[in-house]
Formats: structure tokens, C-alpha cells, sequence
């Protein structure tokens, strides 16, 4: 291209060069900028002093460059003068440029270096092509009626701008004059600077005004609407303010709208599922429209309140340290191996992966062997909130799914409303006393639990309050029975049973002395130098002032003894006197014993045998009495037994029958006699199957009028045929043996495998005898019969049914 010089100001063919960022100055504007760059300083000095105020301004390609390069600055800059330079207080300086005419500069060397202080380069002034054809001449009206309705829309022209627009008719300065009103980027604009036929570049220019103007008529567009929205916030808020001083004039505390919106903004803050916070922001909104004097009003509030307190996905940070967890166990809990082994087992597999379904642990066991605080120390050990529910009388399915909100007064079920109390979803529940839960009109409750307590389901528990789904899958549910027998099978098979038969009495003795009564101690203010309380006088209080298979009543008669020493120690003011409290002079502390533990009979007696039985509190010896007397086969059983122990004393009677032949006696002796089989302790309710071979050992000795082992006791279910049959409870019942200082013990051969489960230290101090038939038993437990056949020496025995000759002829165990 040829670039003709311009005559109209003296031509300086070398000037200093400044390069600009972000900006781009055209001819004939007067430009304001800030120059901070020390080359650009120098540059402007430099103008000043030597080149007639005149300098040379081109734009850099890249705003970020520091030092630019000759290929890093365009091509086409501008001739400027300098108008004014103001410096200000922080270096910089603030200088007034006016654009005279475009110019391309040239260069040699480097533009900048240590040695030169600003650059000076050579320049050649472009001269304007000037076009006043009919082309032109229409460009230049529809760019000025453009500039017309660009002012309407844009006040940040003036009219003397505007003025200034309709002199000028050429299109080169026309298009120059526009372009700093126009906002795009430099780029662009040096695009339209580089531009030498003046139509052309008008014609961009043209098509940048019209693109302007539609932008700000949508701009304008854009912020009517937000003025109007503000305008009608501003309206609402005073309404809102209006409505506020009426409910103070008429003594309403709270403002409804105010209310809903502390609401919406905390459901907004309340991490739940998507679909709950859909129906809540519903249910929300409804009150705008309620009056709040309405009942319905405080319906919906109270459901959207307990929505709101709900802790839905918010999980406490758990941490699980095996090792920890066994230690913790361990010091709230003695014995109980099997149990805690589960527990162990359970958490380091969740320490393994994120999260597990299920299970449900069910601790069943008689009441006070720590069943719930088991559970509690679970939650300890797992650092994980504990929730107890008791479901002990429970007979309304809506305990635990909730009442719908059609009812008055309705609320959400035990879990839900338990869980709205915590502030996590992942606590430890313990449905305590879940055997104890019953059924009428009103639903069965234990089959709402079956939706809870399975792990497949209860990621989507639905309560009839909620009425929406409710995840209670992170929720460690432990459940508690006393006995497994009325607990629906349903529930109980989605539980994995746990078994805690109770505790021993070398069990019970540690605990009493290493947890019960430091704990008691300190409850009650006494220090060890207190009170001294011996080994006896502890097993002595287990055997005679307790009956239980826990400790809970064990307990309570420590916290009696160290009531009564606190109460001596205040009176005499003999704080550092010991109290030494042993097995003779306990009753002083605790009175007269309460009940009698179960021992052996002093020598052997005839139609007595001992037994082994099962209760809630443990294991005890059960005493059989058979009484023959002139009948006519009549069979009484006495001592409040049970339809199980009754048919089990029927057996007896049968077998002896189908035996008659080889103990010696007439096929038909039944007829002469009755039979009278009584269990002593007649106000206790017995029954089991397991007193079986105990009846018929004892009808066997008094027919045959031969004593029984006194060292002997016996536990087995009997069959018509004499069969012995296993039993339950092996580890109490060999406990309460052992208690009883009984040296024998016959048991089912099927039971061998619980031996497993009984203490090697009882074990040790009895001998167990397996037997699979009753043939077995009888020449264990009666003296003088030939062993392992049913056939006594003739010469030492007359059976007793022989010798009832007479009506007065009553054989009285009380006389053996």
C-alpha cells in the first residue's frame, strides 16, 4: 500500500513510541489515560522536551506483556499530541492525548534495552482517501439517523456530541468520531483503525452502531423488568410492614409471613432428600394461605416443624478402633465373651467397607444380665448416639409407624420421634423389650417392626405422620427379649439372636467386687477405707438375699449395705473407721434371708429324687416327691406344674407300666394304688419337659422301695418308650448343681456338645454321666441296682407296692 504524507502539519519522520494495552486511540478524538510504565514515562518526557510535544501511539497485540517485542505491537498506530500531563501522588501520571493521523512505524534493533530510555522509531503518516460519491453520502446519513436513535437510548451522549456529528461529512472522520462510543474489544477496534478507504470502515462502524443499539434497547428492556420487580419488592415490603403494625395492633407476637419465610430459608439449609424437600416446600407455602387462628394451621405447622427437626442425611463421623472398642467392653461388662465377640466381628467389618446391611442384633437373656447396657456401650465404643425405645406393653401399630394426620392429636412413631431428638441418622437404637409387645384391635405392632428391622427395607421406611419415605438403613438397631417364645417367628428371623444365659456365681462375685461396688462407693459418698466386704459375705447376699440370673437385684443389696454404713459413719463421726462386713454378721445389715437356694438332700430317701430346671433367674435344683397309697390307679400331680410337666409325669407312669415286668412288679399294680407326684414350692409356677427322667426315677424308687442317690441330680425329657431327649438351659442347670454341692449329674448324650459352653471350674468338681435311655438312669440314681440293668438284689429289697395290704397302709415320705 502507498501512504502519501500529510501536508497540513510539519512532517517529523522519527518519533518516540508508546505502546498502549487494552486501548486504541483514532484521529481527531481526545483520549485521557494513566501511564505508569516507566519506558512509557520516559516516552512522554522524551516528547515533550525534543519532539514538540508530539509522540507516536501504537497498541500491544498482548496486554500482558511487560517489555513487548517489534512482533508483539500492530502495525498502525497514531500521531498524538500531548494536551496536558498531570503527575499524581503514587508515581503515575495522568497525561491528555489528541489523536492527529494514522501512521505505520518502523524500526532497527531492539525497541527496548538498557542502554536506550524510551524507543524511537520511524513513521510514515497515512493520508485519508476522501469520498464524497452518492454512496458515501447515504452511508453518512443512515450512520447519523443511526446516531439519533443511538442517543435516545443511550444518555451517555451529549447533544453537543450529537451537534458535533452532523458537521462532519466525511465518512473516514465520521467513522473515526463514533468508534470510542462504541464498546467492543481492541481487537476490534484496531481492525477498524487499520481500515484506509473511509466508506468501508464507516460501513463496519455502521454495522457495530446498530448492533450497539440493539444491545442497550435490550439492555434498557432488561432493566425496566428488574426495576419493576424491584418496585413491586419494594411494595410488597411495605404491605409486609403494614401487616406487621396491624398484627401488633390486634396482639398477634409472631407475623405469619414472617414465619413461613425463616421457614422456607431453613428447609433451604436442611440437607434431605429431593423429593421430602419438594412436598415440605409445599406444605410450607400452604400457610401463606391458612389463617393462623385456623386449627389447620397448627396441623401443618407441627408437621412441617417435626419435618424440619428431622436430622435426615446428616451422619455423625464415626470412628472405629477395635482395639478401643474391646477395651471399652471389657470395662463396662465382665464375661459375656460370645456376645462381645459379635460385636467386634461386626465392626471391623464396617470398618472395612463403607456401609452394610444389617444386622439386627437381639440380645435375649433373663432381666439384669446388661442387655441394654450392652447396647450402650456399643454406641460408646462406635462414638455413635444411643436411642432406648421400650416397646414393654406396646399394643398399637401406630408406636411405631405413626398416626396419619387425619386424627387429632397424631404424631410420628417411637423411631421417628426418637430420631427428631438427635442430631444424627446414624445412631445406635435399642428396641428394648421386644418380647413384651402385644396385640388387640388396633394393629400388631410387632408386624410394623418388620419393615424396621429389615435391612432390604428399611432404607425406605414410610410413617404415616411423614407420609413420605425415610432412610433407616445407617440406624444400628439392637433389639432385647427375656425369651424368644413370643416373639413372632417373622420378626425373629430377621435378627440375629445373641444369647445371654446370665452370669455364674464366681461371675457374679467378680462383678460385684471389681463394678458394682466401687460404682455403689462412690454413688454414696464412702472411699475403700470405708467399708471392707468380704467374699463370702458377697456369695452369701447372691445365694440368700438374691434370686436372678443379672446382678440388677445384687445391686441393690450392696447400695443397702453402704446406705447403712453411711448412715453409721455420719452418726458416730467415724469417717476413718472401716466397716468390715462379712458372712456372720451380714443379716445386720441386710435382715433375715429371703430365700433358700437349692441344695441336696441330707442322706438318701425313697420316692425323692433331685432334679435340674431352668428359670428366668437361673439354674436350681428341683426336688421330686411320689407318694403310693391304697386306690384304685388314681395319678394326682400337685406344685402348680404346667400342661408340659404333667404329661411328662403321664410318660413316667407309662414307662414304669411297659417296665413292670422287670422291676418286679404285678402288671397290674397300678389298680391297687394311687399315685401322688407333688413339686415342692407349690406358689412357683413350674413347667418344662425336663423333669421327665426326675418323675420317673423318683416313681421307680418309691415302688420299689429303694432309696435315691442324694449325690445324684438329673435333667431329660422321656419318651413313652424311655428314650431320653435333650434339654435346654445345660450351663444354668450344671451351675445350680454345682451350687448344690451335687456330685453327679445325668444329662441327655445329645446335650454333650453344650458342654462346650460350661466353665472347665464347674466342670471339674462333677461327674457327668450321658445316658440315651431311661434303663441307663436308674441304676445310676438308685442304690443297690445292679449297673446297666434293670435288676435290683432280691435279697436287699421288697417292692413297697407289695406291702400295702391295708387302706391305713400310706407310705409318708416324711417317714423314710
Amino acid at each position: 500500500m502507498e501512504y502519501i504524507l500529510s501536508k497540513n502539519i510539519p512532517f517529523i519522520n522519527r518519533l518516540p513510541l508508546m505502546t498502549l494495552r487494552d486501548v486504541v486511540i483514532f484521529p481527531k478524538n481526545i483520549v485521557p489515560l494513566y501511564v505508569g510504565r516507566k519506558a512509557s514515562l520516559k516516552a512522554i518526557e522524551g516528547a515533550i522536551s525534543e519532539f514538540n510535544k508530539l509522540i507516536f501511539l501504537v497498541t500491544q497485540k498482548d496486554p500482558e506483556i511487560e517489555v513487548p517485542k517489534k512482533e508483539d505491537i500492530y502495525e498502525i498506530g497514531v500521531v498524538c499530541k500531548i494536551l496536558q500531563l498531570i503527575k499524581m501522588p503514587d508515581g503515575t501520571s495522568k497525561v491528555l492525548f489528541e489523536g492527529i493521523k494514522r501512521a505505520k512505524w518502523s524500526a532497527k534493533g531492539p525497541l527496548f534495552s538498557e542502554e536506550i530510555e524510551y524507543p524511537v522509531v520511524e513513521i510514515q503518516v497515512i493520508q485519508d482517501i476522501v469520498r464524497y460519491d452518492q454512496e458515501a453520502q447515504i452511508l453518512v446519513k443512515m450512520t447519523k439517523d443511526a446516531l439519533k436513535k443511538f442517543f435516545q437510548v443511550n444518555k451517555k451522549i451529549s447533544s453537543e456530541a450529537l451537534k458535533g456529528f452532523e458537521s462532519i461529512n466525511n465518512p473516514g472522520e465520521l467513522a473515526d468520531a463514533i468508534m470510542p462510543y462504541i464498546r467492543v474489544d481492541f481487537k476490534k477496534k484496531q481492525e477498524i483503525l487499520e481500515k484506509i478507504d473511509p466508506v468501508s470502515r464507516l460501513e463496519d462502524v455502521y454495522s457495530l452502531l446498530m448492533g450497539e443499539i440493539e444491545f442497550t434497547e435490550v439492555e434498557q428492556r432488561i432493566n425496566e423488568r428488574v426495576r419493576e420487580q424491584i418496585e413491586a419488592n419494594q411494595k410488597q415490603y411495605f404491605l409486609n410492614e403494614q401487616l406487621k403494625a396491624i398484627h401488633k395492633e390486634m396482639g398477634l407476637e409472631h407475623d405469619p409471613l414472617e414465619e413461613v419465610e425463616e421457614l422456607l430459608k431453613k428447609l433451604e439449609s436442611k440437607n434431605m432428600p429431593k423429593e421430602a424437600k419438594e412436598r415440605t416446600k409445599k406444605e410450607i407455602l400452604k400457610l401463606k394461605q391458612i389463617p393462623p387462628s385456623s386449627a389447620e394451621y397448627t396441623v401443618v405447622r407441627n408437621y412441617v416443624d417435626c419435618i424440619l427437626e428431622l436430622p435426615w442425611n446428616n451422619l455423625k463421623e464415626t470412628k472405629i478402633d477395635i482395639k478401643e472398642a474391646a477395651r471399652i467392653l471389657d470395662e463396662d461388662h465382665y464375661g459375656l465373651e460370645k456376645p462381645k465377640e459379635r460385636i467386634l466381628e461386626y465392626l471391623a467389618v464396617q470398618k472395612l467397607v463403607d456401609k452394610i446391611q444389617g444386622p439386627i442384633l437381639c440380645f435375649v437373656g433373663p432381666p439384669g444380665v446388661g442387655k441394654t447396657s450392652l447396647a450402650k456401650s456399643i454406641a460408646r465404643a462406635t462414638d455413635r448416639e444411643f436411642i432406648r425405645i421400650s416397646l414393654g406393653g406396646v399394643r398399637d401399630e401406630a408406636e411405631i409407624r405413626g398416626h396419619r394426620r387425619t386424627y387429632v392429636g397424631a404424631l410420628p412413631g417411637k423411631i421417628i420421634q426418637s430420631l427428631k431428638r438427635k442430631k444424627y441418622n446414624n445412631p445406635v437404637i435399642c428396641l428394648d423389650e421386644v418380647d413384651k409387645m402385644s396385640t388387640d384391635f388396633r394393629g400388631d405392632p410387632s408386624a410394623a417392626l418388620l419393615e424396621v428391622l429389615d435391612p432390604e427395607q428399611n432404607n425406605a421406611f414410610l410413617d404415616h405422620y411423614l407420609d413420605m419415605e425415610y432412610d433407616l438403613s445407617n440406624v444400628f438397631f439392637i433389639t432385647t427379649a427375656n425369651t424368644l417364645q413370643t416373639i413372632p417367628w417373622a420378626l425373629r428371623d430377621r435378627m440375629e439372636i445373641i444369647f445371654l444365659p446370665g452370669y455364674l456365681e464366681n461371675e457374679k462375685l467378680k462383678i460385684a467386687k471389681y463394678f458394682l461396688l466401687p460404682k455403689q462407693l462412690k454413688k454414696h459418698g464412702l472411699k475403700k477405707e470405708n467399708i471392707s466386704l468380704s467374699d463370702g459375705a458377697i456369695l452369701e447376699i447372691i445365694r440368700r438375699y438374691t434370686r436372678e440370673a443379672g446382678v440388677r437385684n445384687l445391686e441393690r443389696e450392696i447400695a443397702n449395705i453402704c446406705r447403712k454404713v453411711a448412715k453409721r459413719i455420719v452418726e458416730n463421726k467415724e469417717e476413718h473407721k472401716k466397716v468390715v462386713v462379712n458372712k456372720k454378721n451380714l443379716s445386720n445389715f441386710l435382715g433375715v434371708p429371703k430365700y433358700r437356694y437349692g441344695e441336696k438332700e441330707e442322706k438318701p430317701l425313697v420316692g425323692i429324687c433331685t432334679g435340674l430346671a431352668w428359670t428366668e433367674m437361673g439354674g436350681e435344683l428341683l426336688t421330686i416327691e411320689v407318694a403310693l397309697m391304697h386306690g384304685s390307679g388314681k395319678i394326682e400331680i400337685t406344685g402348680k406344674v404346667g400342661d408340659v410337666m404333667q404329661e411328662s409325669a403321664k410318660a413316667a407312669v407309662s414307662y414304669v407300666r411297659t417296665r413292670a415286668e422287670l422291676l418286679g412288679l404285678k402288671p397290674d399294680f397300678y389298680k391297687e394304688i394311687d399315685i401322688h407326684i407333688h413339686v415342692p414350692e407349690g406358689a412357683i409356677p413350674k413347667d418344662g419337659p425336663s423333669a421327665g427322667i426326675t418323675m420317673t426315677t423318683a416313681l421307680v424308687s418309691a415302688l420299689l422301695n429303694v432309696p435315691v442317690d442324694n449325690e445324684v441330680a438329673m435333667t431329660g425329657e422321656i419318651t413313652l418308650r424311655g428314650r431320653v431327649l435333650p434339654v435346654g438351659g445345660l450351663r444354668e442347670k450344671l451351675l445350680a448343681a454345682h451350687r448344690g454341692l451335687i456330685k453327679r449329674v445325668i444329662i441327655p448324650k445329645e446335650n454333650k456338645k453344650d458342654l462346650k459352653e460350661v466353665p472347665q471350674e464347674i466342670l471339674k468338681d462333677l461327674k457327668i454321666i450321658l445316658v440315651e435311655h431311661m434303663d441307663e438312669v436308674l441304676p445310676e440314681a438308685l442304690i443297690g441296682m445292679k449297673s446297666k440293668k434293670l435288676l435290683l438284689d432280691k435279697d436287699a429289697y421288697t417292692p413297697l407296692v407289695l406291702k400295702l395290704k391295708k387302706e391305713s397302709d400310706v407310705t409318708s415320705l416324711t417317714h423314710q
